[in-house]
């Protein structure tokens, strides 16, 4: 059974949090879980149990989000990827395994640019490495609406934004994803005192995903149907990572951990413990700097 902590910590003068669920036999890193703009350290309930079979698993109000302290004025990634170092620091542990999803794919991706040396592999799924300019105003349309208090239709909003409605493709559990989603952004709204900033950070102060990534082992995964960051942007973004994986996950969209979630802890603790992916995924099409593993097809 697994042990809860949760520690208060400081970066540059902004208090945040993170927790910590422990596990005294664990055989890999910590694996420290991040999420999008709007989720905190207690979003991640369909992963934790898989995960914490093999690992510690962290989760984070990072500065910004859930109950931590608001960011600074200005771009904000370099003091979030210190905030990260800052809780592996505290963990006491020489490296963790990164798994980021949409938004937190980001972040991840930059701390292990920023410092290498510190994460031993790295999980990227929903990476949005290309955002279009129709997508940037549905956001901002929906940012209003938060704005001037009408948190429904903002909660809408985000929720068709971020889902695949087209009904001729094929998404596992498409309506109870769309509630949840829909859901939980109404709480954030309701209930985050960042939520609005959170929001606008997240379209305006984007990390930087070009410039490539190498000597870590990666693998980048995406749902088949993934309207918001389709598959083949997100192969040409791991084709950057020198020997990086890529894979789709059928039956699936942008929220592809909801919709396939018991797929996607499997891929991941088989990823983190340098074990076959087996048939968790079919295989996909990869780019020049990713490669296939055979055990996929």
């Amino acid at each position: 059974m697994s042990e809860e902590v949760i520690r208060s910590l400081s970066v540059r003068g902004v208090s945040y949090a993170y927790r910590v669920l422990r596990r005294p036999d664990r055989c890999v890193e910590p694996v420290m879980v991040l999420g999008g703009a709007l989720q905190g350290m207690f979003g991640w309930p369909q992963m934790e149990d898989r995960l914490t079979s093999v690992a510690d698993v962290v989760t984070a109000d990072l500065p910004g989000m859930g109950g931590a302290e608001a960011l600074p004025p200005g771009p904000s990634i370099e003091l979030l990827c210190a905030a990260i170092l800052r809780i592996i620091d505290d963990l006491g542990a020489p490296r963790i395994n990164l798994f980021g999803f949409s938004y937190g794919a980001g972040l991840a991706f930059g701390c292990a640019r920023r410092f290498p040396g510190r994460i031993a592999r790295l999980v990227l799924g929903g990476v949005p490495s290309h955002i279009t300019e129709g997508q940037v105003a549905h956001w901002r349309r929906a940012s209003r609406f938060l704005t001037d208090g009408d948190t429904d239709t903002f909660a809408t909003m985000v929720a068709e934004g971020l889902l695949c409605r087209d009904e001729s493709r094929s998404v596992t559990r498409r309506e109870l994803a769309y509630r949840y989603v829909r859901r939980a952004m109404l709480q954030a709204a309701l209930h985050s005192p960042h939520a609005v900033d959170s929001l606008r950070r997240a379209l305006t102060d984007r990390p930087d995903f070009s410039g490539g990534l190498s000597g870590i082992p990666a693998l980048v995964f995406s749902g088949e149907h993934d309207t918001v960051t389709p598959p083949a942007r997100q192969r040409d973004f791991a084709a950057t990572i020198a020997g990086s994986r890529f894979l789709s996950i059928p039956d699936a969209d942008h929220w592809v951990v909801l919709e396939r979630p018991a797929e996607v802890a499997e891929l991941a603790v088989r990823f983190f413990t340098d074990r076959p992916l087996g048939t968790v995924a079919r295989q996909a099409a990869t780019g020049a700097g990713a490669v296939a593993d055979p055990a996929w097809a």
